[in-house]
């Protein structure tokens, strides 16, 4: 199979407050989707979060929310498609400063919540956050939702002339057609482990898994995202990076 890549909502402490546990799950993962500050993530957390990102080879993703700091970046703002570019621009911009001063630059982007939801059903808003994606640097890649057909996503993308890669979630259900479970769905989010684990393994190898309904889903993905603050994730993420590896 061709490899898939691990990624990780990081970077998501703010102040006094601490989410996930990135430091040791960042030697795990081959991507690592870092919050800009509006949903989460202080300049000193950005600032830390990069340099541990570099100390471990680890690919830097900007993941750019709506401003929303109360609602971690889950509530659907009334933004406009020129708001959304400069919002996102304004975060990708805060990022590569820090990436810059630790010797890196950014290599992808991942919206995050509520945007990265509204991005699957509206043209104008994903069009605006490619667009801001190739006004920042020409080849700089947008990660979107992997679904059963991504033809929408790849054709915009084409016209903006942005690199696309798809992901995949290994600890959250899916709907029938592809979409994620929304997380106000009951058994939306898995709990357990060994569930997280298999699904991750079927994405990986292109075969079959269950939907929340039980209808057979196949996903092909570039990324398999696995998120930071799941309490099963460090334990999953050890079980997928030997996995993964025993593969190549």
């Amino acid at each position: 199979m061709n490899r898939i890549l691990l990624n990780c909502d990081m970077g998501e402490s703010f102040g006094a407050w601490q989410m996930g546990d990135d430091a040791h799950a960042m030697p795990l993962i081959d991507q690592a989707n870092l919050a800009c500050g509006f949903h989460a993530g202080d300049p000193l957390t950005i600032q830390r979060s990069v340099a541990l990102a570099v100390q471990h080879g680890v690919q830097i993703g900007a993941h750019p929310s709506y401003p929303d700091l109360q609602g971690f970046g889950r509530r659907h703002l009334r933004c406009s498609a020129e708001e959304v570019t400069a919002l996102v621009l304004y975060q990708l911009g805060a990022l590569e400063g820090f990436c810059r001063v630790a010797g890196s630059q950014l290599s992808y982007v991942k919206a995050h919540g509520a945007l990265y939801n509204d991005l699957l059903s509206s043209d104008e808003l994903l069009v605006a956050v490619l667009q801001a994606c190739a006004q920042f640097r020409r080849d700089l890649p947008l990660l979107v939702l992997a679904r059963g057909d991504n033809a929408r996503e790849r054709r915009l993308a084409a016209d903006a002339g942005v690199p696309l890669l798809v992901e995949a979630f290994a600890d959250r259900a899916y709907l029938a057609d592809g979409t994620l479970a929304p997380r106000s769905q009951p058994g939306a989010l898995h709990g357990d482990g060994q569930q997280i684990f298999a699904q991750a393994l079927a994405i990986a190898h292109g075969q079959p898994f269950a939907a929340l309904d039980g209808t057979p889903l196949q996903l092909r993905a570039d990324s398999l995202c696995v998120h930071g603050d799941h309490p099963q994730s460090l334990a999953v993420l050890r079980r997928l990076r030997a996995a993964l590896d025993a593969d190549q």
